[in-house]
């Protein structure tokens, strides 16, 4: 039985972004977005608050450092990663305020060029 694979989208910088980061964490990063091209959630799949459902990220932590990934699957058979950024900081768990937005921004520009108001 062959599982057919979602398209894999990179918003924005996140491509780039994803790029700087350390080698394993990409490797393991990589791996659980193709787990979510196959249709499934990673384990290291946590629900991004404040934007509804379909919107999740990767969690990695990473020789003291916190890596992120933000993608949705709201779109039939596509995965969109938002962002990929490393959190810096150090008071507190919340995500810093540009990064929340910058995931906003682009969330809308996708469901806005793919003619969708997503999915609930």
């Amino acid at each position: 039985m062959s599982e057919k694979r979602k398209i894999l989208y990179w918003e924005g910088s996140s491509k780039k972004d994803f790029k700087e980061f350390p080698l394993p964490v990409q490797k393991d990063m990589g791996v659980a977005l193709f787990v979510v091209q196959l249709g499934r959630t990673p384990k290291s799949a946590k629900p991004w608050k404040g934007l509804g459902s379909g919107v999740y990220e990767l969690v990695e932590d990473h020789r003291g450092n916190a890596f992120r990934t933000v993608y949705t699957v709201r779109i039939d058979d596509a995965v969109h990663v938002l962002h990929a950024f490393q959190k810096k900081s150090k008071s507190g768990i919340a995500t810093p305020q540009p990064d929340v937005e910058l995931i906003e921004q682009r969330l809308k520009a996708v469901l806005a060029r793919c003619g969708a108001s997503g999915r609930s």
